[in-house]
């Protein structure tokens, strides 16, 4: 089976290859891809039979990649942290997932599992795997000193951490305060249209006005935000490829 890896972390992908030379399998690995776009280009030209597809990739995530190759006839195996709503989705749909880091006995049970199985089966899975990410992917719940905050992820506009704080700044001026690390909740945001410019913040692209070259981000209502020369490569990237309203 020619395959194909998605994934934005490097080692998560040697690590994968690695596995799959230590096992006998017919899988032949014949590229390797870290974003939607990226990935869209290399299965349209390589046509894959199977693709080991990471849920959240720097610029979308995995059901954006597969409505746009809906053409193309591969099986899929998803790559997943263990993050409590992306895991929900997979299970709904009965679809089959691994969890970074990768184990070598999962690997070959899913394998395995993903032969025997007929495309238009998993496509059926897959889209009840879609239907619940949609459903669940579009609100955050914060745990506040005495109350559970529901956050819609469209008019939040940017989260800021700080000596194991994050506060979370709202478009309507409302702002909440949790104790956890912006890591925490950095997947789900991720999945939703955010991005990490700088370790202390997460910022939606919806509500960014304009790049300063120089690493300033300005947001619509005149806020700035730096990017790190270390993150400054991935943000561009994300901000040239963003969902455009």
């Amino acid at each position: 089976m020619q395959s194909l890896i998605v994934e934005d972390k490097a080692y998560i992908r040697k690590g994968l290859l690695n596995l799959l030379e230590l096992i006998e399998t017919d899988v032949q690995v014949v590229g390797e891809c870290e974003s939607v776009k990226e990935a869209i280009i290399v299965a349209n030209a390589c046509k894959p039979e199977l693709i080991f597809l990471d849920i959240n990739l720097t610029d979308g995530n995995a059901f954006e990649f597969l409505e746009q190759t809906e053409h193309l006839n591969f099986k899929v195996i998803f790559i997943t942290a263990y993050e409590e709503y992306a895991l929900q989705a997979l299970k709904m749909g009965a679809v089959d997932y691994l969890l970074k880091p990768v184990d070598i006995d999962e690997l070959v049970t899913a394998l395995d599992k993903v032969k025997q199985l007929p495309i238009t089966a998993q496509k059926e899975q897959i889209n009840v795997a879609k239907q619940v990410w949609n459903k669940q992917n579009d609100k955050l719940i914060l745990s506040l000193h005495d109350s559970f905050q529901v956050v819609d992820l469209e008019e939040l506009m940017y989260c800021e951490s700080d000596k194991g704080y994050t506060t979370f700044y709202c478009s309507d001026g409302k702002k909440h305060v949790v104790s956890k690390t912006l890591k925490t909740f950095e997947e789900q945001l991720n999945a939703a249209n955010f991005v990490r410019p700088h370790q202390s913040f997460m910022v939606n692209l919806k509500f960014i006005d304009k790049y300063d070259k120089s690493g300033i981000i300005y947001l619509k209502n005149g806020k700035k935000i730096p990017v790190s020369s270390r993150k400054k490569e991935q943000f561009v990237s994300a901000f040239l490829n963003r969902k455009v309203e």
